[in-house]
């Protein structure tokens, strides 16, 4: 699974941009889910992969697939996925079936690139809610989640036990965050060490009932009081000196910060598992949920779909594809090659039991927050991801007012 950054959906914003241009200039896709196309010629499958791990799974469970159906497949690994997709679909030759983000959704799906297919899958009720949700565009169910992941805290657990903290002193609350992160801090470490961007302080707007925009992504919610409180939170521990960004600490994301030993906690999602199994082995450490907001609970959650082209001459067989990739026994074979929670109810039993020590990702899927979907948000997140580097010393509510601002004139 990918590290989920501001890069990922910015340039999951170019992708659309590049896709909507090769769409006026004479792009001849439908979004009509009535009568799928069928032939016999082969089909691709385009993904972005994290490793040989995730490539060998896909690539032996697309063989399986095309073996017993009879229909040729291959699989190709984008080294750029976003920009290789806009290229496939500007030469009006896209790839049938492809990993698709929640950011690069709405550009797509507005200029009929995409098979809006969602409503015919056979298993279609077996999804989580809110990935169904996170890939519904203008009412329709667009792409199938292939699976998901969410943010949690990571807790290093020699220097939690070093600080005289227990199992109990878990925090519930973000009193009790702030207090333990005190307590961790000190000896050539912070206690919090995180990503400053939005795909990560999102977690605390979410706690606080905030997100940059309403849950349908039809207004914008940026200067609510619910992120006023997230940002100052943020800032208070900033100014305390209990918390910092990853990239003052010298590390290109949290889970760097964590597994160098620079922070003893961090707020992470799911993939960091693999990032601490191949580059960090000897760091110890337990996920725990991440505490509650004046809100509640709260976090952010991400996934990506599996797209399938207007555009491919073979649409039934890529629904059928879809349809084998997102069972139970590919999900499951998936998660243990590399590490991806199941996006469908019944593969999350076995997939808990098999995967004790990440069940507080999973626990999230029932209340996290997913990215809006709306065209253009990309470089919204970009400006507000460069505003929020300098929140220690900058008025939140300046912040927020100014994305308000951006955000208001996407809709416009």
């Amino acid at each position: 699974m990918r590290r989920f950054t501001s890069r990922w959906l910015t340039s999951g914003a170019v992708a659309a941009t590049l896709a909507l241009t090769a769409c006026s200039s004479g792009f001849s896709g439908t979004s009509d889910t009535d009568a799928l196309t069928s032939s016999d010629k082969a089909l691709t499958v385009m993904i972005g992969s994290s490793g040989d791990a995730e490539t060998a799974a896909v690539n032996e469970a697309v063989a399986g697939w095309s073996a017993s159906s009879g229909t040729k497949a291959s699989v190709i690994v984008a080294s750029d996925l976003n920009q290789q997709l806009s290229q496939g679909f500007a030469a009006k030759k896209p790839a049938d079936v492809f990993y698709l983000s929640t950011d690069a959704l709405a550009g797509y799906a507005s200029n009929g690139s995409l098979l809006a297919y969602g409503d015919q899958l056979s298993n279609k009720d077996d999804f989580y809610p809110s990935l169904v949700k996170a890939f519904t565009y203008h009412g329709k169910f667009y792409c199938a989640p292939k699976d998901f992941a969410t943010l949690q805290l990571i807790i290093n657990t020699d220097m939690w036990s070093a600080a005289g903290l227990t199992d109990s002193d878990f925090p519930k609350t973000w009193d009790q965050l702030e207090a333990v992160s005190k307590k961790l801090t000190g000896n050539g470490h912070v206690g919090l060490g995180m990503g400053g961007e939005y795909f990560r302080i999102g977690a605390f707007m979410a706690q606080a009932g905030g997100n940059l925009m309403n849950e349908d992504s039809t207004k914008a919610t940026a200067n609510s009081d619910g992120n006023v409180k997230a940002l100052d939170f943020t800032k208070q521990m900033l100014d305390g000196g209990q918390l910092k960004f990853a990239k003052d600490l010298g590390a290109g994301w949290g889970g760097e910060a964590f597994g160098k030993g620079l922070a003893a906690m961090t707020i992470e999602g799911n993939w960091i598992t693999g990032a601490m199994k191949a580059d960090y082995p000897n760091i110890k450490y337990q996920v725990v949920e991440l505490p509650a907001g004046p809100a509640g609970k709260g976090t952010m959650q991400f996934s990506n779909c599996w797209g399938i082209a207007a555009d491919s001459p073979n649409q039934a067989a890529a629904l059928k594809l879809v349809e084998k990739l997102t069972s139970k026994s590919d999900q499951l074979a998936f998660g243990t090659a590399f590490g991806p929670m199941p996006s469908i109810k019944s593969a999350g039993d076995e997939w808990k039991s098999e995967n004790p020590g990440l069940v507080p990702f999973f626990s999230a899927v029932d209340y996290a927050m997913s990215v809006p979907t709306v065209k253009g948000f990309g470089d919204v997140v970009t400006d507000f991801n460069g505003k929020l580097e300098s929140l220690a010393t900058a008025d939140p509510k300046v912040i927020l007012d100014d994305t308000q601002k951006n955000i208001e004139a996407l809709l416009k």
